[in-house]
């Protein structure tokens, strides 16, 4: 009978009562299984006894719907409890129906309205079966792309094999959930995605499934690493401070000792040819000091009135080795070109930035052209590129021939830590300290570029008005305008550094006094006869701080004059309150004819 009935689809089970039957309940059970939501009528043939009391009850527990009694005894038609039976049915029915269709608008209202990405996919074909519009605004498919791809098409390829494992292994773990942890997806314009990946295994259209939300923490992670990124660069910039004053004091009795050499040299000496390259590689190994202080922005920045021509020109040869031999570099520069008022470190720095950038944009070789003009900008100019204002500028352009950039990638190139070379390539600081220290310069920075058509970057930085100072070719060490007759103190706690100081001072003419930290110098100016008329001190020492030593001086009521020497970075000098407006600084390492002068003016004006 069950497969006979199993055959046949029906509406309600009528069922006579046969006394071979009643043996068992089991017959009831089996039309339940096949029909379980038609209702059940059992009625007595005609002769039959009824089903007694208990008979009735133990049926009605196994699903029995209503028992009529012997055919010839109704009380009820048996068309009309066949009526009654089905309408009790269509009501539960209806409201299972109803219970369904709420579950799944419920169901689809949390699917579809999740903000985070969430799609189904088959565990065996790996197909899509359905995504929520989140997925689809996130990804760029339509839902028709969607449902005729599979899962491994958003995947990247080394992933692939990790994916088939997780759903085989989902497969195994029916009504299990769990976190799959970050995988890379690729949307449809190609660009990828971090997504944190969450799985719950279920069955789907009679298929096994599981449900995937993907939280895109793409940001998250450029955050994070530009968090590392700048944990390094603080690092950096840590290790520059620290390096800066033991590397500066170096480079000032390189530089100090050469410029005595040559001063000792006549002009026809063939030694002075290797003292002036000693004095030159100083030179722009204190060029490269300043330039990594720069980076880590902690150099004390000294603006001078600059010839851009003169100082592209002497980068030029720094330039050539940085960009290789495969690229080409052209410089053209304007005649009668303006002054401007800028950090010469700083502007070095611009030069090197976009020489760096310039030959990333050429791995195949190119040509690299500098360019220099006294431009005037109108007001029409100046609104097409906001926020330049208008008015008259001194141009510098870097131009190079690579591989260009889109409107996406100009639009971004400035912001610190964005990049477009590959992981462990580029810091993203290179543009980004460029356009600071423009914007410090009080000046304007603008490229244009096109994919496959290079890029230049112009710099425009107002003139000074001022004419670029003269300096004499070979100015002897000690003109008479810096000679003196004064008593001067040198405190420096490194040795070679002070005797230089002291001895050059007292080729000068000054009475010199030397000390090697703050408690002797104080012991030296108590036990002096005469006047003590400057202190040249450094500003970080052992025990004492030059200002810490200067305060003493000055609560004993001395009435000296303090110029301050330090190889610090800015940070540690700002610490001592030697940058305060005012007070006297000479940065190290510096040339020797700078601390006569510098020493001769403080004398001089206080």
């Amino acid at each position: 009978m069950p497969q006979r009935l199993t055959q046949t689809p029906c509406d309600v089970v009528l069922c006579a009562l046969q006394p071979a039957l009643l043996s068992s309940d089991k017959i009831l059970r089996e039309v339940k299984l096949c029909f379980p939501d038609c209702p059940v009528i059992w009625y007595a043939a005609k002769g039959e006894e009824p089903l007694d009391v208990m008979a009735l009850a133990a049926a009605v527990r196994e699903g029995l719907d209503d028992y009529l009694g012997p055919l010839d005894k109704l009380p009820v038609p048996l068309g009309e409890s066949i009526r009654l039976a089905l309408q009790r049915t269509a009501l539960v029915r209806d409201a299972a129906n109803r219970a369904l269709h709420e579950s799944e608008m419920r169901y689809r209202l949390l699917f579809e309205s999740n903000p985070q990405p969430m799609w189904v996919a088959d565990l065996e074909n790996h197909n899509f079966l359905a995504v929520n519009n989140a997925a689809i605004r996130h990804y760029g498919y339509s839902r028709e792309e969607f449902l005729s791809m599979k899962t491994i098409d958003i995947s990247v390829e080394e992933e692939v094999p990790r994916l088939m494992d997780l759903m085989r292994a989902i497969r195994r773990k029916a009504g299990s959930m769990g976190d799959a942890g970050t995988w890379t997806h690729i949307r449809k314009d190609h660009s990828t995605v971090q997504a944190q990946i969450t799985w719950h295994a279920l069955s789907f259209l009679g298929r096994p499934a599981g449900l995937v939300l993907a939280n895109d923490i793409t940001e998250r992670r450029k955050l994070e690493d530009q968090l590392r990124q700048a944990g390094r660069i603080e690092a950096i910039g840590r290790l520059a401070g620290g390096v800066a004053h033991d590397f500066n004091n170096l480079l000032s009795l390189i530089i100090g000792y050469s410029e005595l050499l040559l001063e000792g040299l006549g002009p026809v000496d063939p030694r002075r040819k290797s003292a002036e390259e000693i004095r030159a590689a100083g030179q722009r190994a204190a060029s490269l000091t300043r330039q990594l202080l720069a980076f880590s922005r902690k150099q004390v920045l000294t603006p001078e009135v600059l010839d851009l021509n003169e100082v592209a020109e002497r980068t030029g040869k720094m330039l050539r080795r940085l960009i290789g031999e495969d690229i080409e570099l052209v410089f053209k520069p304007a005649p009668q070109l303006h002054a401007v008022l800028a950090d010469r470190g700083q502007i070095e720095q611009v030069l090197m930035n976009l020489a760096v950038n310039a030959r990333d944009a050429m791995p195949d070789g190119g040509k690299v052209t500098i360019e220099t003009a006294n431009v005037e900008l109108d007001a029409s100019f100046a609104r097409q590129h906001n926020p330049l204002q208008m008015g008259h500028y001194v141009m510098i352009a870097f131009s190079d021939n690579g591989h260009g950039m889109d409107a996406n990638t100009m639009a971004h190139i400035f912001e610190p830590f964005f990049t477009t070379k590959e992981t462990g390539k580029g810091t993203g600081l290179g543009l980004a300290t460029v356009y600071g220290i423009v914007k410090q310069s009080g000046g304007f920075i603008w490229v244009y570029s096109e994919p496959g058509q290079g890029a230049t970057f112009k710099i425009y930085l107002p003139p000074t008005g001022v004419a670029v100072p003269v300096v004499a070719v070979e100015e002897s060490l000690v003109p008479d305008s810096v000679r003196g007759g004064e008593t001067v103190l040198v405190v420096e706690d490194e040795a070679p550094l002070r005797e230089l100081a002291a001895d050059f001072l007292r080729g000068c003419g000054y009475n010199i006094l030397e000390a090697s930290n703050g408690a002797e110098a104080l012991d030296l100016v108590l036990n002096l006869t005469g006047t003590l008329d400057l202190l040249v001190t450094d500003v970080v020492m052992p025990g004492m701080s030059g200002r810490a030593l200067a305060e003493r001086l000055f609560e004993r009521g001395e009435k000296l004059k303090v110029l301050y020497l330090s190889g610090y970075t800015d940070e540690a000098i700002h610490r001592h309150g030697v940058l305060e407006p005012g007070v006297a600084f000479l940065q190290k390492p510096f040339r020797l004819a700078d601390l006569a002068r510098k020493a001769r003016e403080v004398l001089d004006n206080g």
